[in-house]
């Protein structure tokens, strides 16, 4: 499963309009269920928290991926929002979330899950990638920059 496929453009926002780690699960989940016709808002955003309390998802220079397994999807999607102000997300370098890659999934399709995750681990080893990503303004230019650095990882490996 390829990361251009889970992040497509209709699950991109590139303006998100959160200030904390609440509102922005609220925007992306919200943004999330439009898209995919879901009324499961509740239970998305619950997996979310559950996922939250164990950790912070806020990994370090200005990413954070949260992510959560639930009954209400019946597979991985993703969602990719950029912060032009940044976010207070209780990140664990303490800094502002400014890139932020979502991922729910069935507990069911945990392979899946991780294999995005190990995808989203591989792009975001190369401080570029975040560069190129949050100076995008428009959603298809964030897509077109997402697939060109996952096709130089396919390449690479």
């Amino acid at each position: 499963m390829l990361l251009h496929e889970i992040f497509s453009p209709e699950f991109i926002l590139v303006d998100l309009e959160s200030s904390d780690k609440e509102e922005v699960f609220e925007e992306l989940v919200d943004r999330f269920c439009q898209v995919i016709k879901s009324n499961a808002r509740d239970d998305i955003l619950e997996a979310l928290k559950e996922r939250e309390v164990k950790m912070s998802t806020g990994i370090q220079r200005g990413i954070a991926i949260p992510h959560g397994k639930t009954h209400a999807v019946d597979k991985v999607y993703g969602m990719l929002g950029i912060s032009r102000k940044g976010i207070d997300y209780e990140a664990l370098d303490g800094n502002p979330v400014y890139l932020l890659f979502m991922i729910v999934g069935p507990p069911t399709d945990s392979e899946k899950h991780l294999h995005v995750l190990q995808g989203l681990a591989e792009l975001l080893t190369n401080p570029q990638f975040f560069l190129d990503i949050a100076a995008q303004k428009d959603v298809q230019s964030v897509y077109g920059v997402l697939k060109k650095y996952e096709d130089t990882l396919i390449t690479l490996n």
